[in-house]
């Protein structure tokens, strides 16, 4: 494994996307257990598309617009989906001192889907994985799940320490209705921008 690997994944893990945004949004509502689930689903739902890579489906996404567009949309629909979520359902985002833990597998479900309905992400380890691995050396298949491996520890060690630091200031929001309004809003608000980035982004 390259340093210039780990280096390069490790930019690629704290730049903050539509999983960094889930962790804090879930460790400011639910605290550090429901940050450290936010962000296990967000590695969890990196790992179709490490199988899409490997067995050659992100190909198929590459070369089939249709295909593309069609995954890329379901993936704009749920961010819309989570940006008025978190504007209307309060239990979203709300921090409320003293209320029940929102439920893990509510937290993991979304989490999961924000990665999976993302085909950016396919072709990312499409065109990045292969940076790393000769294809004619020996074991090459097993070279590329342990670097895959190595990216999904990376992305839940950062985005656990994104959840815990932002859990850790979770008592002063309790307190301040204003800031936790704004907080949502926020959130909201980049959930909208990322879909519309999505939207407009090109294979």
């Amino acid at each position: 494994m390259s340093l210039a690997f780990l280096l390069t994944t490790l930019i690629l893990v704290i730049t903050p996307g539509t999983g960094v945004v889930y962790t804090l949004s879930a460790a400011l509502s639910g605290g550090r257990r429901a940050s450290v689930l936010a962000a296990l689903a967000c590695t969890l739902g990196i790992v179709p598309h490490v199988l899409a890579t490997v067995t050659g489906l992100a190909a198929l996404l590459n070369a089939s617009a249709t295909a593309f567009q069609t995954l890329k949309y379901a993936g704009v629909a749920y961010l819309l989906y989570m940006a008025w979520a978190t504007l209307r359902d309060k239990g979203a985002i709300t921090v409320e001192e003293g209320g029940a833990p929102r439920p893990a597998g509510r937290v993991i479900l979304r989490g999961v889907l924000i990665n999976l309905l993302n085909p950016k992400l396919t072709l990312f380890f499409f065109a990045f994985l292969p940076q790393f691995v000769n294809p004619d050396e020996p074991h090459a298949l097993a070279r590329m799940l342990g670097l895959s491996g190595v990216f999904m520890a990376l992305t839940f060690v950062v985005f656990t320490l994104y959840g815990v630091l932002a859990a850790s200031v979770r008592d002063l929001i309790t307190s301040r209705p204003a800031v936790t309004a704004w907080m949502r809003r926020s959130f909201a608000g980049s959930f909208l921008a990322l879909g519309a980035k999505l939207a407009l982004t090109a294979r």
